[in-house]
Order: C-alpha cells, then sequence, then structure tokens
C-alpha cells in the first residue's frame, strides 16, 4: 500500500519524464492505485483550476480516503505525541500507511520521525 502526502501529490503530478517513470514503477510494483487522506487536500491544493489541474487528474487515479476513522485519527494523535513533530496531516499519512504501507513525500524528516514509532511504515522520498 502506497499513501501519498502533498509532496507526493506534487511529484507524481508533474509533466516530466521522471515521474512518469515513477508512476510507471510504483504500477509495476503493486503500488497503484495509493492512498490519500482527505485532509491532505488542504495542503496539496491551491483552489486555482489552472494550477491544480495536474494534481487533480492524479487524484483521479488515487483512492481518496473521505470519512476518516476516529481510530485513525487517534493512532495519528499518538505517533505525532511520540515523535514530537510533524504535522496533524503528516501523523494521518502515516497512519494510514500502518501496518506495512510506504509514505511518498517531500518531507522526509518528519514522516520518518514519525514513522519510526509506527508499525512497519517506509517513507520514500518523492
Amino acid at each position: 500500500m502506497l499513501v501519498l502526502d502533498s509532496g507526493g501529490i506534487s511529484r507524481l503530478s508533474e509533466r516530466s519524464r521522471s515521474a512518469a517513470a515513477l508512476l510507471a514503477a510504483l504500477r509495476s510494483k503493486g503500488l497503484w492505485p495509493p492512498i490519500v487522506p482527505s485532509p491532505v487536500l488542504i495542503e496539496a491544493l491551491q483552489r486555482d483550476s489552472a494550477k491544480d489541474a495536474s494534481a487533480n487528474r492524479l487524484l483521479k487515479a488515487c483512492d481518496v480516503i473521505e470519512e476518516i476513522p476516529q481510530s485513525l485519527a487517534r493512532r495519528a494523535a499518538e505517533l505525532r505525541t511520540l515523535a514530537r513533530r510533524g504535522s496533524a496531516i503528516d501523523a494521518l499519512v502515516v497512519a494510514a500507511a500502518e501496518p506495512g504501507g510506504s509514505v511518498l513525500t517531500a518531507d522526509t524528516a518528519d514522516l520518518w520521525a514519525l514513522a519510526r514509532h509506527a508499525h512497519d511504515v517506509v517513507v520514500e522520498s518523492a
């Protein structure tokens, strides 16, 4: 399972050869479609149709978690408390990847700090 944060969305929605290669690699590894907790959209989108067009195209191919269960929110709070860093959205992304998932991000420092307290979560740089 792959979970994207806003940096992962930005990276994969680029119109570049390297982004296309990364998408192909994720598909070949069975990590497609990725999961995106809906609060990530707060950081990923700008409410400008021109600026958001690439991200919105990518999001159509993702499994967006629209309702966050209380248990997931509580787990994210626990991870954030244990790590003593990272945003609430970062913690939610890591909690959604438990157990055994990967997170694609541009913010590896905060997400690694959270993942150290998670169950079998790998953080990958976008």
